[in-house]
């Protein structure tokens, strides 16, 4: 039996979270334990006061323009769908692209509008670039794409297309499950419309929330119900936060989410990046060397790459291979990682991969073990 487990599977959820994330969790429901907004007694104002305070974390660590642009989501696939749903009309189109997870790719598929995939360079993000543009028609409502790849860890030209998206007159979202925190980003600079988080990856916080911040305004709702304001109307409120925060938020999470914020400001996302990408680097070059080894991508480089790396013992089944790991106490992921487009770029829609994702608590000590486990298999 496996006491202790390496967690490489931080592109799902971060194994570990720092203690400051912990004690605001706890703190939360020991001394903030009131719905905020919803009542005036001083708890609850207590409580609200704690939570605006998270929003403005938010939007300074993302380059929004206000508090009141964060809101407060089940998950990212949530935010996703708040701006696919809220946002497409019949006869829109849209533009992802060819490595889009299916929290993008399923609820734009229920939207029924139609829409084109741009191919993306591992080698040439202006190929990539001009991919974008060319997909893009008069009618393009919305460019929505991941910011990098839960599979191959590519990132994209996220400035440059939010540029292209700005000349074209055209909304532009993206997916930021795999960025945020990971890699810098600013939405004004960037000029992103609507920025998807999942806090519980790159920010270390809890499981069960995630973010939305909306620049532009999102015309339909998919969820609504009481926000304690304009209580006497049916009509649901028009302004942010409130319009997509039906119901009580998560404040255990909101609050986890705020100290993870003060952890990687901290720490520094350049510095995160920097440690975490050599752990992948340092993997990829040994798994290089190994014959039976099959690897998909070029040797990541800097802010080029999320810290994920995709790779293949020959023929052998990726969720074959990751039990093997498992049950030598190496937590990776085999399968699809819900990604289908991502697997069809590069021929592994049978076989799946076998992904690694490693977080700022693991060390290059913990590589040299898998790889120590990886030589064995191959």
């Amino acid at each position: 039996m496996v006491i202790f487990m390496i967690y490489f599977d931080n592109a799902a959820t971060t194994g570990m979270k720092p203690p400051e994330v912990i004690r605001a969790v706890n703190d939360a429901l020991r001394f903030y334990s009131a719905n905020p907004g919803r009542s005036g007694h001083s708890s609850s104002v207590k409580a609200a006061e704690a939570v605006y305070k998270v929003r403005e974390k938010a939007a300074e660590f993302f380059g929004a323009s206000g508090a009141e642009k964060v809101c407060f989501t089940q998950n990212c696939t949530h935010s996703i769908n708040c701006v696919l749903k809220g946002v497409l009309r019949r006869g829109d189109h849209v533009v992802v692209s060819s490595l889009e997870h299916n929290a993008v790719m399923r609820p734009l598929k229920k939207t029924g509008v139609n829409y084109d995939i741009a191919e993306v360079s591992f080698y040439d993000d202006e190929m990539t670039l001009k991919e974008f543009e060319r997909k893009i028609k008069p009618n393009t409502k919305i460019v929505l794409c991941t910011g990098a790849s839960n599979v191959l860890g590519k990132t994209l030209p996220i400035k440059e297309i939010g540029a292209l998206c700005r000349r074209k007159g055209v909304l532009f979202g993206v997916d930021a499950a795999q960025t945020a925190g990971v890699v810098p980003i600013n939405m004004q600079e960037m000029n992103i419309d609507y920025l998807c988080i999942a806090p519980h990856k790159g920010l270390y916080a809890p499981m069960g929330i995630g973010m939305l911040i909306a620049e532009k305004d999102i015309e339909n709702t998919i969820i609504e119900g009481g926000t304690g304001t304009n209580s006497i109307e049916l009509r649901q409120p028009d302004t942010l936060p409130e319009k997509l925060e039906s119901g009580t938020i998560n404040l255990p999470a909101v609050l986890g989410t705020g100290a993870g914020i003060d952890y990687v400001n901290q720490m520094g996302v350049e510095r995160i990046h920097k440690k975490e990408l050599n752990l992948i680097k340092a993997l990829y070059r040994e798994l290089e060397k190994m014959s039976g080894i099959v690897l998909y991508t070029p040797d990541p480089e800097k802010f080029g790459y999320a810290p994920v790396l995709s790779f293949n013992f020959a023929d052998m089944p990726s969720t074959e291979a990751a039990q093997k790991l498992s049950d030598a106490g190496i937590a990776v992921r085999g399968g699809l990682h819900c990604a289908p487009s991502a697997h069809g770029m590069i021929g592994t829609l049978s076989q799946g991969t076998v992904r690694v994702s490693v977080g700022v608590f693991n060390n290059l000590a913990e590589i040299n073990r898998l790889l120590n486990f990886c030589r064995k298999i191959s």
